[in-house]
């Protein structure tokens, strides 16, 4: 079997297509995720797509003008196969598609999408500047980097804190842009960046970043990083065993329970993401919603932002009344105050860069508590680089 035919064989095995009987006919909404279900994507892509799952099951649930096909494929974390799948699904009659959690695999599948004139959407990826390198049909879906940046910057002015060391690494937009989005807007409203240290991905011995901040006299109010698993452990171990006590503030990449688990060594540490489950809310029901779904509780946000997403997509299908793609790309982009799962989600004037809610949450006795949530005005946000 040549190798086009086995991935469209395959991506049709795993179409999962969840349906109400409807009582009047239905124009069928079909959505493409080509996204990670393994590799070093998956523990992002997975709880975004489960989230839709639900979303998609509760729409056609409710028989409204559209019923949803959800056709899911795993590209494995690896940007060719997304390439590959993305023309697949276009192929096979997708109206909007879904793409990884990282810059490359949704430049290449976004791309693809773009020359189709079809909406896509990548999972996380939260590299504002990727609606120019794609195009006027991608979306960012996640609160980007500027909007964390600026959010956890404004934070640690209002605690006071005045002097600031960033920690990046160049190897990805995430890792070396974020921070420094920190400290643009950290110096903006009169704090100083002290120093700025830079890493390898995989990195496991951060000794000459931590001598650099121990060296510092005196040493900085916070430290900054976008460093996710396994370096922000392995840095975070080392500050503390150095004797630093700076606050550490760090993003998203940080959500996860490896960071509760280290005990005494993430005590205080403040890190933003996209909602905090506050009983009693929508998102605190959702996460209730998650666990009677699959079986299991739900430990950080990203699902509910895949669940936001499909609300997005119908929205703009109803107010289009359309499956076009310049209809939906329209439609998404006029999206203005939609109430979503985790609050508030906009549009509209924002460059296919959602005007979002940030929560801002800080770990505590062996548990993570929720300090504010917040929309970040726009007239602070840096430029995307």
């Amino acid at each position: 079997m040549k190798q086009s035919q086995m991935i469209r064989h395959f991506a049709l095995s795993l179409a999962v297509s969840m349906t109400a009987a409807p009582a009047f006919a239905q124009d069928t909404l079909k959505i493409g995720f080509a996204v990670s279900l393994t590799g070093y994507l998956a523990p992002y892509d997975t709880p975004t797509v489960e989230g839709a799952k639900i979303a998609i099951a509760d729409i056609n649930a409710s028989n409204g003008p559209y019923k949803v096909e959800a056709i899911i494929h795993d590209v494995r974390s690896d940007t060719v196969q997304t390439s590959v799948v993305v023309q697949e699904m276009i192929d096979d009659g997708a109206n909007v598609i879904v793409l990884p959690c990282d810059d490359d695999p949704a430049i290449a599948g976004g791309l693809i999408a773009q020359d189709a004139g079809i909406p896509s959407f990548s999972t996380c990826a939260t590299n504002a500047s990727l609606t120019q390198a794609i195009g006027e049909f991608y979306f960012v879906n996640y609160a980007a980097d500027i909007v964390q940046g600026a959010t956890l910057a404004q934070y640690a002015h209002e605690q006071e804190l005045e002097t600031a060391y960033l920690l990046v690494s160049p190897e990805t937009t995430y890792t070396g842009n974020l921070p420094l989005y920190f400290g643009e807007v950290f110096e903006k409203q009169g704090g100083k960046v002290v120093g700025k240290g830079t890493y390898s991905l995989g990195q496991q011995d951060f000794s000459a970043e931590v001598t650099h901040i121990t060296n510092l006299d005196p040493q900085p109010d916070v430290v900054m990083t976008s460093a996710y698993e396994p370096d922000f452990p392995a840095f975070l171990r080392q500050l503390r065993s150095a004797g630093v006590t700076s606050a550490v503030y760090g993003s998203d990449g940080i959500d996860s329970p490896t960071t509760v688990s280290l005990g005494t060594i993430s005590e205080g540490v403040v890190f933003t993401n996209a909602g905090y489950p506050t009983p009693g809310t929508r998102l605190g029901d959702f996460f209730d919603q998650y666990e009677a779904f699959y079986g299991k509780k739900l430990s950080n946000s990203f699902a509910a932002t895949g669940y936001d997403m499909i609300q997005v997509i119908e929205a703009a299908a109803i107010a289009a009344g359309s499956l076009d793609g310049r209809a939906l790309r329209d439609a998404i982009d006029a999206i203005d105050g939609l109430d979503v799962v985790t609050g508030k989600i906009s549009y509209a004037g924002r460059e296919r860069v959602p005007a979002r809610s940030v929560s801002i949450n800080q770990v505590s006795d062996g548990a993570v508590i929720h300090l504010d949530t917040r929309v970040i005005d726009a007239a602070i946000l840096p430029r995307s680089k």
